[in-house]
């Protein structure tokens, strides 16, 4: 059945394929379905131009189709890749850590290795040793998993 719909619909089958995975990429952005898609509209240009080629069966195509997702999707990955330019502000969305270096004083004291610190206008966790409130401490690191920052006494 797979032999005679690719015979009857000729390169038109990698065409449509092509096209329905592009679809696939704009409705479910993800960068995967392009490759693919770009690897299917190729075979449906070779196709079109050695389509009556006694090598060229439908079992050649999926192999060819199959290498050229590979490849497409590995050269596809490190285009991308090598696209990102570093950014002038690396800790935007790091809160935690943009505070490391900045000096507040314990709006509660740190007892058992826990307290809170004000910066701004908010409370923040802190860890460290134990300390009294109203001590002037440090913030010597931040953990990104559960807003809590690391303090040291000035």
């Amino acid at each position: 059945m797979f032999d005679r719909v690719i015979s009857e619909l000729g390169p038109w089958t990698w065409m449509v394929l092509g096209f329905v995975l592009l679809v696939m990429e704009i409705i479910a952005p993800g960068i995967f379905m392009l490759w693919i898609g770009i690897a299917a509209l190729i075979i449906a240009a070779i196709s079109l131009l050695i389509w009556d080629a006694a090598i060229w069966t439908w079992q050649v195509q999926v192999l060819a189709f199959l290498a050229l997702s590979l490849l497409s999707a590995y050269v596809g990955k490190r285009w991308v890749s090598r696209r990102h330019d570093p950014t002038d502000q690396p800790l935007l969305n790091r809160r935690g850590a943009q505070l490391v270096g900045r000096m507040a004083t314990l709006a509660e004291p740190i007892r058992d290795g826990r307290g809170r610190i004000k910066l701004g206008d908010t409370l923040w966790r802190v860890s460290g040793p134990d300390l009294p409130a109203g001590t002037q401490v440090r913030v010597t690191g931040a953990a990104d998993t559960d807003l809590e920052l690391t303090v040291e006494r000035v």
